[in-house]
């Protein structure tokens, strides 16, 4: 995951509150009691206040089965040693079982998705979503926000898969046609009764979704202007605890709390940002910002792929605001056994992939050499052509150059009539299409990483598009094996100009520092996991370019 940049200022009322000190807040003391808790006594504050419990998730992108610790779906060996995580069953265990324990306590509990179930395995490209809605419909969900993800096959495949939703959709920034199935669909704000209290639900989707996806006729207000008048309309109501399920952002949510007035928590989503009291180097479990009129207002998310649930307790003053909150992400390891049902039924909805595996995908014209000699030492057929999909998949999005892993790179496609099988065997892994931007500087510092394992075969070895230079192998490693880098400009090859910020598309396990390139991680920013599977991308570009003949063309010069 990239660093983003959360420390900046966002103006002065929406300075982070400091956990490690006392602040006066809106005439209230906040006494920090440790990392992802805190207490405020305050003269509006009631004795008791209003218990409210949260259980949540975000970015689930179809992780229906359980997954291996890259969050690609976990191998039958790796199951069999209890090393795998989360999953649609193992998710119905943890949320069935902490329900039914605050419930016990006889606090009212909701269960959130701050959106992006879709994307990301078969189970989506042969459901078009139904199966993870049904998942949420056996779990128990009470309201949902959409994620640009969820446009990826347009509104009119949303529609229906929406349309097999048990609970309610909230994404009041979406505004769909009114003749639209979407327009029914997609509620503006909810109103929840609980213990004689009313909670309001609001729900925002990042207005990005119109470059991401594709939504159509489908538009995004933007989220502050509408916020401020929803809240508003809320408090007209008489409803003054307000969840904002935010599909924006780690960063831009801290915007939110910010600069609009009266939300009592965000339940995040989108920049797949883990939480945790527990795990070092991630942001507190709550982050907690002073809103407009000084009251912190907390914000929680829970990384993505189902790998963790978020279990946040609140407890609110009678005018809404929070005074506590407690709680961390919860890592659904094997300890959480798969809910019987559940796995029952994803085992059932496995069997049609099978046919899907099966299914062509284009005609090749020639074989494309995937072999581990060629990809990890030298340009590749394979490689170019992995390389090429990924640029293709993000144009018109100012990305100009493609970076991937040889040793991402698995198997070789025959002549012939290739099928999704046959794709898979290239791509295995499920690493997800991965855009930053990056400096000159960090792009050639990665090609220079990349070519200094060529004696061993390290995977590391870089195939490119959009981008040319020569490798010199008898030069010794980290003394310059690399030159005469130059990058497309439409028709032209310019030099690589270290001080310039160019647009980059990589993949998930890169971008995070795997294979050695922790340049991706430390330098790039404006990182965005597309959540897109490799082998999705490449399947598409190979169909949408049939009878696909595979080139070499000389980007890489020895």
């Amino acid at each position: 995951m990239l660093k983003l940049n959360t420390e900046r200022l966002l103006g002065s009322s929406a300075m982070n509150i400091d956990r490690r000190r006392f602040i006066k807040v809106a005439g209230a003391t906040m006494v920090v009691a440790g990392a992802g808790t805190f207490a405020m006594t305050s003269a509006r504050a009631n004795s008791e206040g209003f218990r409210l419990n949260i259980l949540h998730i975000n970015d689930m992108h179809s992780r229906i089965q359980e997954i291996a610790g890259s969050d690609a779906t976990c191998s039958p060996d790796g199951s069999a040693a209890g090393d795998c995580f989360g999953g649609a069953a193992r998710l119905a265990t943890a949320i069935r079982d902490r329900r039914a324990e605050i419930e016990a306590e006889g606090a009212p509990v909701l269960t959130l998705d701050a959106g992006d179930q879709s994307q990301g395995t078969l189970f989506y490209t042969t459901y078009r979503g139904r199966a993870e809605i049904e998942m949420m419909n056996m779990i128990g969900f009470d309201a949902m926000t959409l994620g640009n993800h969820e446009f990826n096959h347009g509104p009119d495949e949303l529609a229906v898969m929406l349309a097999e939703a048990d609970f309610p959709i909230v994404a009041g920034n979406v505004r769909a046609p009114a003749d639209h199935a979407l327009a029914e669909l997609i509620n503006d704000h909810l109103i929840i009764e609980a213990d004689g209290e009313r909670i309001g639900v609001l729900g925002i989707t990042t207005p990005d979704t119109v470059f991401l996806s594709s939504p159509g006729p489908v538009t995004f207000d933007d989220e502050i202007e509408h916020l401020n008048e929803a809240v508003a309309r809320l408090h007209d109501e008489g409803v003054n605890k307000i969840i904002l399920l935010s599909h924006m952002g780690y960063v831009r949510d801290q915007e939110i709390a910010a600069q609009v007035d009266g939300l009592s928590v965000i339940i995040g989503g989108h920049s797949h940002t883990l939480m945790s009291n527990t795990v070092e180097g991630t942001p507190d479990y709550a982050t907690l910002v002073e809103s407009p009129s000084g009251r912190p207002v907390p914000i929680v998310q829970a990384y993505a792929f189902s790998r963790y649930l978020g279990d946040l307790e609140l407890h609110f003053d009678s005018d809404g605001a929070v005074t506590s909150a407690t709680g961390d992400t919860v890592l659904l390891d094997a300890s959480f056994a798969p809910a019987e049902d559940v796995e029952a039924r994803i085992e059932e909805l496995s069997g049609p992939i099978e046919e899907v595996i099966r299914t062509p995908v284009a005609e090749v014209a020639a074989s494309i050499d995937g072999s581990r000699e060629s990809c990890r030492s030298m340009e590749c057929e394979m490689g170019n052509t992995v390389a090429d999909a990924m640029l293709a998949e993000v144009a018109g999005q100012d990305i100009s150059i493609a970076l991937a892993n040889g040793g991402g790179l698995r198997a070789s496609i025959e002549q012939g009539t290739a099928t999704l099988g046959d794709v898979l065997t290239v791509l295995p892994f499920q690493n997800t299409l991965y855009t930053l931007r990056i400096s000159g500087a960090a792009i050639l510092a990665a090609l220079e990483h990349g070519v200094n394992g060529i004696e061993e075969g390290a995977g590391r070895f870089p195939q490119v598009a959009g981008i040319r230079f020569s490798l010199d192998p008898t030069v010794a490693p980290n003394e310059g094996r690399v030159s005469d880098v130059e990058v497309r400009q439409g028709e032209e090859w310019v030099p690589l100009n270290p001080d310039a910020t160019y647009g980059l598309v990589t993949n998930n396990f890169m971008a995070a520092g795997g294979d050695g390139y922790a340049m991706l991680e430390s330098e790039g920013t404006d990182g965005y996991d597309t959540a897109i599977d490799l082998a999705e991308v490449l399947a598409r570009y190979l169909t949408e370019n049939e009878p696909f003949a595979p080139v070499i063309d000389g980007r890489i010069a020895q």
